[in-house]
């Protein structure tokens, strides 16, 4: 008698020559060997360079520069611990000069920088500080001129020729620990303080706008910082409400899960009403917003006359806004009603496979806390890519240039601050300043940064597309052994899960770091091109931009296609034990063989896992809107006051997504792996007493008599 799980031969000899029927054999996931050794040590030793470019990184970097601004001399303000531990905010000694154009190719402001305790809160030069009869007027000034400068009794022609206090300061507020003017609007007029104008120090007036201009181009990247301050505002809030939140969500995933263990058939039709239902009174609330605002002041104007706005509140107050939320909620309502309907029938085949899922999952139970160690992982390889990055981004040396208010054939070459004064450079140019302007560096290893920090990129796509192929072989290799065990769940061993993760380790490192290290090398092509489309977006040449989209499209099908053969090569992997060429060749064809299963079968289950993600999303997301913009009248008084409430209220949507598809791609991957191996049973049994099938009484009931017989199905249904 033969035994079951080996049978007919496959035409290419991947499946082995068929063997005696034993009665304690577990199926084919047991016999197996080392597979695809050679990527196993690439891997080993690209880990290894990881951890060199790690360690060099935290060895020359310096977070502090992303941290604290920067005086003129490369000195952090605010830094505990150094001389400017009390002077966490800079000061510009001409914030007109920022104006310049050179702000923009240097990133610096052509003007000297320094440490201060406090921003200036009143008006006065220099001139008039020194000449004041007022006790502690020039001593006040002197906070602003640079520390060396101690001889109040010097004249001040000289101190400002010598550059080492500002001609003048004005009343200004800290932004981003930056001392900017304290600039207002009163009717339309720009003024600081009560006046249109200012004395520059030097005996002239200047108009306020030369400030404006000078504090813009100082403001630019200031403005993006002030809105990630606000929303980190934001978060330190409302962090617990939105941990609140994401624990709402994790409950709501686990519950639904576990009826669904009990209760496949009911909860399948409970979350269709239920989606149907949460859509309709999104439609419902669209429409009873959109009414309410007819008539209101500015209500009918248009988005895009409007245009971006950071508060998003003020959308909100707009009719087109929840005209256009109310027409994609009913275009989305229509869809999932007319998929309901015409997979009606497939939808109950569905179910079967979703029943026979939850019984793995029943038997396999620690598989629904499996994603927590798959993210936690994840959160490693994050927290390390981040860490390298910004330790690699930060690990340069500070470059000093020649900045010169007028002409000077110096300006912009390198120089040094100790020795500059002794210099030609001040001879020929007296106005010219040896500044701090960014950091670099001219040695071998700054020189490969860049390259460093692509090598980083690399393998973060890689460690991570490695740690999610490890938790899906896992997961197919304990519901593989489900499915292969003769007699459920006798046949099982004992911790499968642990089983199947020490196979994974053991035997297929090399394949899971091959099928990962493709992906990884397609996913950063697409970075590469995101890259190059960034900076074509100036240019105006509409070939290369028409070329541009054509790659990018063409390689996130290509992604698509490899994650999809991946997935199910893992299966196979897990199986058969088979290298990994190997096992997508066999898990493509087999897949292609049963064509139509796919589509009825795997695709439906997908589309009604998807379903109960929008379920919760929809409902955490829609309790989070009215908790956050107090429309909940019990705890009204609760909620934090924010700047941006969609800021938590994204986060939880988000958050509550990847919660909610942890725990159903279990049940994906349970579906997908049970359905993968019911079509190699079809190929390899017949269900007759010599080849019985493996598959369960109540999953080959179903399946078998629902017109999907492996030539029958395909012919009548073709």
């Amino acid at each position: 008698m033969e035994g079951p799980a080996a049978g007919r031969k496959d035409p290419d000899g991947a499946y082995g020559t068929p063997q005696k029927y034993d009665p304690t054999f577990k199926g084919p996931i047991y016999d197996r060997g080392c597979t695809d050794v050679v990527c196993c040590v690439l891997l080993v030793v690209a880990i290894v360079g990881y951890v060199v470019v790690g360690v060099v990184a935290w060895t020359h970097g310096d977070p502090r520069k992303v941290i604290y601004p920067t005086d003129s001399r490369g000195q952090f303000c605010g830094q505990q611990g150094t001389p400017n531990e009390n002077k966490p905010f800079l000061f510009y000694f001409d914030i007109v000069k920022c104006a310049s154009p050179l702000v923009l190719l240097e990133f610096q402001c052509p003007t000297t920088q320094i440490c201060v305790s406090q921003c200036p809160n009143r008006y006065l030069t220099y001139l008039n500080a020194h000449g004041s009869r007022a006790p502690g007027e020039l001593e006040y000034y002197r906070q602003f001129c640079v520390p060396e400068f101690k001889n109040l009794q010097k004249a001040p022609i000289q101190v400002l020729t010598d550059k080492e206090c500002p001609a003048m300061i004005i009343p200004s507020t800290p932004l981003a620990r930056r001392c900017l003017p304290a600039i207002r609007a009163k009717k339309g007029v720009i003024m600081v303080g009560n006046e249109t104008t200012y004395d520059d120090g030097r005996g002239g007036r200047r108009n306020v706008t030369e400030l404006l201009e000078g504090a813009k181009k100082a403001n630019v990247v200031l403005e993006t910082r002030q809105l990630a301050m606000k929303i980190f505002e934001d978060y330190t809030v409302s962090w617990y409400w939105i941990i609140i939140g994401l624990v709402i969500a994790m409950v709501a995933s686990l519950i639904f899960i576990v009826l669904l263990r009990f209760l496949a058939g009911i909860m399948v039709w409970v979350m269709i009403v239920m989606v149907i239902l949460v859509l309709g009174y999104g439609i419902f609330h669209c429409y009873m917003e959109y009414a309410k605002l007819k008539g209101e002041a500015g209500s009918d104007v248009s988005l895009k006359d409007l245009g971006f706005q950071t508060d998003l509140r003020v959308y909100l107050h707009l009719r087109q806004t929840w005209l256009a939320f109310m027409i994609i909620l009913c275009v989305v309502e229509v869809v999932i009603i007319l998929l309901l309907i015409f997979l009606r029938k497939r939808i109950l085949i569905a179910i079967a496979l979703i029943k026979e899922a939850s019984r793995a999952v029943g038997h396999v139970m620690m598989s629904l806390l499996f994603p927590l160690c798959t993210f936690f992982l994840l959160c490693l390889c994050i927290a390390y890519w981040a860490s390298t990055a910004v330790f690699l981004s930060t690990s340069n040396e500070a470059i000093y240039k020649v900045f010169s208010e007028t002409p000077c054939q110096f300006s912009g070459q390198t120089c040094t601050p100790e020795t500059f004064n002794t210099s030609n450079v001040t001879k020929l140019c007296r106005d010219a300043q040896c500044l701090f302007a960014f950091y670099g560096g001219e040695t071998a290893y700054h020189k490969y940064l860049i390259v460093l920090q692509f090598f980083n990129v690399f393998m973060f796509f890689w460690l991570a597309n490695f740690i999610i192929a490890l938790g899906q072989v896992t997961l197919a290799g304990a519901f593989a052994s489900y499915y292969w065990a003769f007699k459920k769940p006798d046949d099982m061993p004992a911790f499968p899960l642990f089983s199947a993760f020490s196979r994974a380790l053991r035997y297929h490192t090399g394949s899971l770091a091959f099928g990962s290290l493709i992906l990884a090398i397609v996913q950063v092509i697409r970075v590469a091109l995101e890259y190059l489309d960034h900076r074509l977006k100036a240019a105006d040449n509409k070939f290369a931009k028409f070329l541009l989209s054509c790659l990018k499209c063409c390689f996130w099908c290509l992604e698509k296609f490899i994650k999809f053969l991946n997935r199910n090569a893992y299966i196979m992997i897990a199986i058969y034990g088979t290298n990994f060429c190997t096992s997508a060749r066999n898990a493509f064809f087999l897949l292609m063989r049963n064509i139509i299963r796919v589509a009825v079968l795997d695709k439906v289950t997908d589309f009604l896992f998807f379903l109960g993600k929008l379920l919760i999303v929809g409902s955490v997301g829609i309790l989070a809107f009215f908790f956050f913009t107090q429309r909940i009248k019990l705890v009204q008084d609760t909620a934090p006051s924010l700047n941006y409430y969609w800021v938590p209220i994204l986060t939880v949507i988000v958050g509550s997504y990847l919660i909610a598809h942890g725990f159903f791609s279990v049940y994906g991957m349970c579906v997908d792996t049970l359905f993968l191996c019911f079509c190699e049973d079809l190929e390899r049994n017949d269900g007759s007493p010599e080849r019985p099938y493996y598959m369960s009484p109540e999953l080959s009931e179903i399946l078998l008599k629902g017109n999907l017989e492996p030539s029958k199905s395909a012919d009548s249904q073709g």
